[in-house]
């Protein structure tokens, strides 16, 4: 039977297993794979395995599937809809088939294909599409259609308009510490959907160069001590589109809730009824340092770090920050918005009671072509921006986890 039909093409259809018997033979790295789809698409999964990996483990002590520790029994199929046949037993794997085919339930087996009654496609989701490629024998080239037609559904370069209307509202989008490949997949979506973007200085420019020609984009730059579009300004703008019926992405660097007064946008949008969907961005609180080779937590060196910004001096009145209380921590400082006041914040802080030996780096522009790194010490550390020209956009990290790894070169 399995010679007979092992060339015939495979017909493809989707599974709704929302509710479903689906059972699992062997809780290896097979299983491990598989199974998160299985219970995404709402599957009641049964395990089936003496043993399983940890992360499979994991999944059933976290109640998502129920396990039963044994091997596979005569009757273990019954009531299923779909099986998933992964044992490292070839005598239960056949067994197991022949129950499959005996009550009529479509099942894979990771051991051989061929004696298979179902195979599992080469799956992939971008922009609310399920991609399921199926090329017989050739599971790498399986792969690798699907990867080509996720990467261009992301990524916008696979043309695949939306016949039905979109939702209406804002898109408010983190963008990242400013290298283009930081965005998250589902910003990037949202960028090749949009007709307008709202964009600041340091989100990711070159992704606007990839928009269409009909896109409009606003710049919202808030360069310092230059011109600025007021935050008002930048609101009614966000406003007046939505209302127009556009897909409006708002894209800012780093995070939109780190400094980056995304809530005001979002008040903003509520006083007027239009919805704003928020995607989380990359921090360059935690992603510059990292590429300029500093971890913020490190064994035995730190176990916490604090972000804090520093646009507003220590001895401002408006200042909210407790300094004070920042020089008794033993752990990180990440300072943001920083470079004009780090001599006075350095001071204050040694004031406070801490070391003026406490290493420092200053990583400009941190993720692009243009990132540099600059070494000091808390005492040293205002000396040194101004004499090293340092201009920000600038991460400035206090503590032992400077000293962590050798500094990258440039």
């Amino acid at each position: 039977m399995a010679e007979l039909h092992a060339h015939v093409a495979a017909y493809p259809v989707g599974l709704r297993l929302a509710g479903r018997r689906v059972v699992v033979l062997g809780a290896g790295q097979v299983a491990q794979r598989r199974l998160p789809a299985l219970l995404a698409a709402g599957a009641d999964v049964l395990l089936i395995s003496p043993s399983a990996t940890p992360s499979v483990e994991a999944m059933a002590e976290a109640g998502e599937l129920r396990w039963e520790r044994r091997g596979y029994r005569d009757g273990d199929l019954d009531g299923a809809w779909y099986a998933l046949i992964s044992t490292d037993d070839p005598a239960a794997n056949e067994a197991a088939s022949a129950e499959a085919e005996a009550r009529r339930v479509w099942a894979v087996r990771s051991d051989d294909a061929d004696a298979a009654s179902a195979w599992t496609p080469a799956t992939g989701r971008a922009a609310g599409v399920t991609v399921a490629v199926l090329t017989g024998q050739d599971p790498r080239r399986s792969a690798a259609v699907r990867d080509a037609v996720v990467e261009g559904l992301r990524d916008g370069s696979l043309a695949a308009p939306h016949h039905r209307a979109r939702a209406k509202g804002v898109s408010l989008v983190g963008g990242g510490p400013g290298d283009p490949d930081l965005i998250t997949v589902r910003g990037r979506r949202l960028l090749a959907e949009a007709d307008v973007v709202v964009a600041d200085r340091l989100g990711p420019r070159d992704l606007l160069d990839e928009l269409p020609p009909h896109v409009e984009v606003i710049d919202a730059a808030k360069i310092p001590y230059g011109r600025f579009m007021a935050q008002e300004v930048i609101n009614n703008a966000l406003i007046e589109h939505a209302k127009a019926g556009k897909a409006v992405v708002r894209l800012k660097g780093g995070d939109p809730f780190v400094f980056g007064r995304g809530m005001e946008e979002v008040q903003a949008l509520a006083e007027h009824g239009i919805p704003c969907t928020v995607v989380p961005g990359i921090s360059s609180s935690i992603s510059v340092p990292a590429a300029a080779g500093i971890p913020v937590t490190h064994r035995g060196v730190a176990h916490e770090f604090t972000v804090v910004s520093g646009h507003v001096a220590p001895d401002d009145p408006r200042s909210l920050v407790d300094w004070e209380a920042l020089a008794r921590l033993r752990g990180t400082l990440v300072l943001l918005m920083s470079v004009e006041n780090i001599g006075a914040i350095a001071e204050t802080l040694i004031r406070h009671g801490r070391p003026a030996a406490t290493p420092v780096a200053v990583v400009q522009e941190g993720t692009t072509a243009a990132q540099r790194r600059v070494d000091a010490t808390l005492e040293t550390v205002g000396e040194r921006t101004a004499a090293e020209g340092i201009r920000p956009p600038a991460v400035i990290v206090i503590g032992e986890v400077v000293n962590a790894a050798q500094p990258n070169e440039g």
